[in-house]
C-alpha cells in the first residue's frame, strides 16, 4: 500500500501503475485542475506542486513538478496542490500578493508560479541563506514561465508576499502532520506489486537480485521523461528514496560522503561554502523543482556524455561505493564509465554512495559549462579542473570533460602537460595542443567538433585569465 496525505487527506492506494504521475492523478483521479499540464518534461512550471516530509523532527517544504514525479514517491509525505492553500474564504499571503501585484493575466501559468511562492514561503532560513529576497525570488521562481504576464508583477507579488511572518495554517497543522507521517512511515510492507519501497541497502539489494530488470527510482527526472516524453511502460519500479543510508551525507575534516539519492538541492546546500564553482553548476541543472528531485546517483548511474556531475567528480577523484547482495565495492569515478550509456555496474547492483575531498588552501576547482543557455540547458562542453599551483608552478592537476566524447573523461595528456611546468603561457599553449590527442569530439545539433575542441581549449586560457587576474570578468553573468 502507497499512503500519504493529499492536502490534509490521508490517501491509501494499492492499485495504481508503478509509472502513474503525480499530475495525471490529480487531474484525471482526483479532478484537482488547479495544478495544470504544460511541458511534461519538468520545464515550465505549470504544474509545480509542494511536497512536505519529516526531517530533523519538523517539515520540510519541497517544490517539485508532478508531471514527472511518480506517485509511488509520496509515500509517507504531505502533497499540498494550490486548492488547498487558502483557508476559510481567505487567500494565502502569496496568493494575495499576486492579487494585489496584478501578477496573473491568462491565469494558466499561476497555480505553478503560487505554488513556487508558497515553497519559497515555507523556507524562510534558506532565503535568510541568500542574498536577500530578490535572489532567493529568482532561484525559486527560476523554473516557472509566463507567457503573458511579464516577471515584474510577479516578483513584486513575492518581495511582498515573504514580508509576511511565515505562520500561516500549516504552521498551525505541522504538529498533526508530523505525527501523521511518521504513523504512516512506520507501516509494514509499504508499496505495491509494482512499486516497491524498500527500507535498507541490504532489502534493495535483494529486490535487484530478484527482479534485475526493475528500474531503480530516486528522483525520476530523466526516467519519468520516458513515460511522459516516449510513451513507454515503466513496470516494476524500485523506489530509493525511502532508504535513509542513501539520503544520508557524511562531512568530515577531509571529505564529503553523499548518498546516492541525496537530491542536487541538498548537494548544493552542502557544497557551496568549499566550492563556489560546483555550486554555480549544480544553480544550472534545470529549476529548483528538478534539482529537489534530481539526484547525485541518477547523474552519475544514467552515463549521459553530457551529465554535468561526472566530469566535476572526475576533477575531484571521487570515489563511488557500488553494492549488490553479494556485499560493497570502490570504484573510482573515472573508471565507472565504459561506453556511450554504460557503466561497470554489473547486473543486480547499485551505487550506495560518492567520497570526494573537502577543499584546501591552494588547490582551486574551476568549472566551465558552455551551453546555448546560461540556465535549464544541455551542455555543448563542460570542463572542470582541479589544480593546485605551488609558487607559480603546477603540482596536482585533473581535468574531468563532458560532452566531447561518448563518456565524461579524464584529459590525462593535457593534465601531463601542465604537471610540473610554471604556470605560464607557455604551457598553457601545450596544454590547449594536448587536448587534440585526449579527444576526437563529434558533430551533432548541439555543436560541431570543431567548435567543442576550440571552446575546450579556450577553457584552459579562462582559467589562467581567471587564476592570474582574478579581477578580470570572464564569466557571462559577470556582465549583468
Amino acid at each position: 500500500m502507497i499512503e500519504f496525505i493529499l492536502n490534509h487527506e490521508v490517501v491509501r492506494l494499492n492499485h495504481e501503475r508503478a509509472d502513474l504521475t503525480v499530475l495525471e492523478y490529480l487531474r484525471e483521479q482526483r479532478q484537482l485542475c488547479g495544478t495544470k499540464e504544460g511541458c511534461a518534461s519538468g520545464d515550465c512550471g505549470a504544474c509545480t506542486v509542494v511536497v512536505a516530509e519529516v526531517l530533523d523532527n519538523q517539515l520540510s517544504y519541497q517544490s517539485c513538478n508532478s508531471c514527472i514525479t511518480f506517485l509511488g514517491a509520496l509515500h509517507g509525505k504531505q502533497l499540498v496542490t494550490v486548492e488547498h492553500l487558502e483557508q476559510d474564504g481567505r487567500l494565502h499571503p502569496v496568493q494575495q500578493a499576486m492579487v494585489v501585484h496584478h501578477g496573473s493575466q491568462c491565469g494558466f501559468c499561476t497555480p505553478g508560479f503560487v505554488m513556487s511562492l508558497f515553497a519559497m514561503y515555507k523556507n524562510p532560513l534558506k532565503r535568510a541563506s541568500m542574498a536577500g529576497v530578490k535572489a532567493a525570488t529568482e532561484e525559486y521562481l527560476g523554473g516557472n514561465l509566463c507567457r503573458c504576464t511579464g516577471y515584474k508583477p510577479i516578483v513584486q507579488a513575492a518581495l511582498e508576499g515573504m514580508q509576511s511572518a511565515p505562520e500561516d495554517h500549516f504552521s498551525r497543522s505541522e504538529t498533526a502532520i508530523i505525527e501523521t507521517l511518521k504513523r504512516l512511515k512506520q507501516e509494514k510492507n509499504p508499496g505495491t506489486e509494482n512499486f516497491y519501497l524498500p527500507s535498507t541497502c541490504q532489502g534493495l539489494a535483494e529486490l535487484c537480485r530478484q527482479m534485475p530488470a526493475a528500474r531503480m527510482l530516486a528522483g525520476g527526472t530523466d526516467l519519468a521523461l520516458e513515460v511522459t516524453q516516449q510513451l513507454r511502460t515503466v513496470d516494476p519500479v524500485i523506489y530509493l528514496g525511502n532508504i535513509p543510508a542513501l539520503r544520508k551525507t557524511k562531512v568530515t575534516d577531509d571529505f564529503f560522503e553523499v548518498g546516492a539519492a541525496v537530491s542536487l538541492s541538498r548537494l548544493n546546500d552542502l557544497v557551496e561554502q568549499d566550492y563556489p564553482d560546483l555550486s554555480g553548476l549544480l544553480l544550472r541543472f534545470g529549476s529548483r523543482q528538478v534539482r529537489n528531485l534530481g539526484s547525485v546517483g541518477g547523474n552519475i548511474a544514467n552515463a549521459s556524455p553530457i551529465g554535468d556531475l561526472p566530469p566535476v567528480l572526475i576533477a575531484l577523484g571521487a570515489e563511488l561505493t557500488l553494492q549488490s547482495f553479494l556485499g560493497r565495492r570502490q570504484l573510482s569515478i573515472e573508471d565507472f564509465f565504459t561506453d556511450y550509456r554504460k557503466t561497470r555496474l554489473s547486473v543486480s547492483e547499485f551505487i550506495r554512495s560518492v567520497r570526494f575531498p573537502r577543499a584546501v588552501k591552494g588547490r582551486y576547482l574551476k568549472v566551465y559549462k558552455v551551453s546555448k543557455r546560461i540556465d535549464d540547458d544541455i551542455s555543448a562542453v563542460c570542463t572542470a579542473i582541479c589544480i593546485e599551483l605551488d609558487h607559480g608552478r603546477v603540482g596536482t592537476v585533473r581535468i574531468g570533460v563532458g560532452g566531447m566524447s561518448a563518456i565524461p573523461k579524464r584529459a590525462i595528456a593535457c593534465e601531463t602537460a601542465l604537471r610540473g611546468s610554471p604556470f605560464d603561457a607557455e604551457s598553457v599553449e601545450r596544454a590547449r595542443e594536448a587536448l587534440l590527442d585526449d579527444f576526437q569530439p563529434i558533430d551533432d545539433v548541439r555543436a560541431s567538433a570543431k567548435y567543442r575542441m576550440a571552446v575546450a581549449q579556450n577553457l584552459l586560457s579562462r582559467l589562467f585569465i581567471e587564476l592570474n587576474s582574478p579581477e578580470t570578468p570572464t564569466r557571462v553573468y559577470a556582465h549583468g
